[in-house]
């Protein structure tokens, strides 16, 4: 009988790019018409998205963590896969010395231990899956709230995503922010974890 075990796999994501907003003036004509003009001093930039998964801190510390669970997750399966299949090899073994009623009893129960063991497999396929998702959400957010403030501060209109996987062939050193926008996001996350209260075991002392 084969092993079982749960594959698990952080996907790296590159959905970092955020179009910001373009900003047409309308003007008025002598004839009182309204014509749409063109945004004037469009300004663009770019990030690598994998430079920002590399060095991006809360990525990596998250990544870390996910993947820690994983691992732990991953063990206990193998150790409910080994125990069903060391059941199923005592079977064979004993099955000789066993009525038809006992071999019957026995063989259903480990159909039964198996289906519950390939449910608890799909229930942990699932919670990682979730927690993939969440983590996935929580770094666009960060993301692309930090370029929205970032394109305002230096008037930037569009930032690009820049990477093997993206539309975007070639892009100028000069337009490339990557690391002015990892530099932010790692001072926003230090300053967060700064900020957040360190819980600390609580001593009871007794009065004598």
């Amino acid at each position: 009988m084969k092993n079982l075990s749960l594959i698990l796999n952080i996907v790296l994501f590159a959905a970092v790019a955020v179009l910001y907003y373009l900003h047409f003036s309308t003007q008025k004509s002598s004839s009182k018409s309204t014509e749409i003009s063109a945004p004037k001093d469009l300004n663009i930039a770019y990030i690598n998205s994998d430079s920002v998964l590399k060095y991006y801190d809360y990525f990596k510390v998250n990544r870390d963590k996910l993947e820690s669970k994983g691992k732990k997750l991953d063990q206990d399966l193998r150790n409910r896969a080994q125990s069903f299949q060391n059941d199923y090899e005592a079977y064979q073994r004993n099955v000789s010395n066993l009525t038809i009623g006992q071999a019957k009893a026995v063989e259903e129960d480990l159909a039964k231990k198996q289906q519950n063991l390939q449910l608890y497999q799909q229930s942990l396929s699932q919670e990682m899956s979730v927690e993939e998702g969440k983590m996935t959400q929580e770094l666009y957010k960060r993301v692309t709230d930090h370029l929205k403030v970032y394109g305002e501060q230096n008037g930037l209109q569009i930032v690009l995503k820049y990477d093997p996987t993206s539309d975007v062939l070639f892009g100028g050193p000069s337009l490339d922010i990557t690391k002015q926008v990892v530099d932010g996001l790692n001072k926003e996350y230090a300053s967060e974890k700064e900020s957040t209260p360190v819980k600390k075991d609580s001593v009871k002392t007794k009065k004598k």
